[in-house]
C-alpha cells in the first residue's frame, strides 16, 4: 500500500450555455440550424403573482367584467347623472380634485362618475350627493337634496 494506482486524467471540455444565454433568439436559432430539438413552453400569468399583493389578485368581479359580453355586464352610471354630478360640481365651483377630496375618494373616480364610466356605489354616490346637495339615486334626479332633521 505504498503507491495507489491513481492515473490522471485531463478532461477538457467547454462550459454549456448559462440560462440565458440559452434563451436568446441567437442561441434558439443556432439549435434548430443544428437540428436539435427545442421545447417551448408558455407559462401561465397567473403563476407568476403569487405572493403579490392581494390587491392585484384576480377577483371574482374582475373575472366578470373580462368575459363581459352583451348579455352579461355590470351595470354603469347613466351619463344623465354624471352630467349631473359634473354641474353641481361647477355651480359649488369645485374641481374634480376638489370634489374627490371632500368624499376621501381619488380624482380618477369622481372623472368616471361624470363621463359614465363607474359602477355605481351607493357609499360614493352619497358622499357626493351630501357635498353637492342634490339628488343622485332615485326618481328625482338633480333635485335639491331635503336635509334630514337630526335624531337627538
Amino acid at each position: 500500500m505504498a503507491e495507489s494506482d491513481w492515473d490522471t486524467v485531463t478532461v477538457l471540455r467547454k462550459k454549456g450555455p448559462t440560462a440565458a444565454q440559452a434563451k436568446s433568439k441567437q442561441a434558439i436559432t443556432g439549435a434548430q440550424r443544428r437540428g436539435e430539438d427545442i421545447e417551448t413552453t408558455k407559462k401561465c400569468k397567473f403563476t407568476w403573482s403569487a405572493g403579490q399583493n392581494k390587491q392585484h389578485l384576480v377577483s371574482k368581479n374582475t373575472a366578470k367584467l373580462d368575459r363581459e359580453t352583451e348579455e352579461l355586464h355590470h351595470d354603469r352610471i347613466p351619463l344623465e347623472v354624471g352630467k349631473v354630478i359634473q354641474k353641481g360640481r361647477q355651480d359649488k365651483g369645485l374641481t374634480q380634485k376638489d370634489l374627490a377630496t371632500k368624499v376621501n375618494e381619488k380624482p380618477q373616480v369622481i372623472a368616471d362618475y361624470e363621463c359614465g364610466k363607474a359602477i355605481p356605489n351607493n357609499q360614493i354616490m352619497g358622499k357626493i350627493e351630501r357635498v353637492l346637495g342634490l339628488k343622485l339615486r332615485g326618481k328625482d334626479i338633480g333635485e335639491p337634496l331635503e336635509a334630514k332633521p337630526k335624531k337627538k
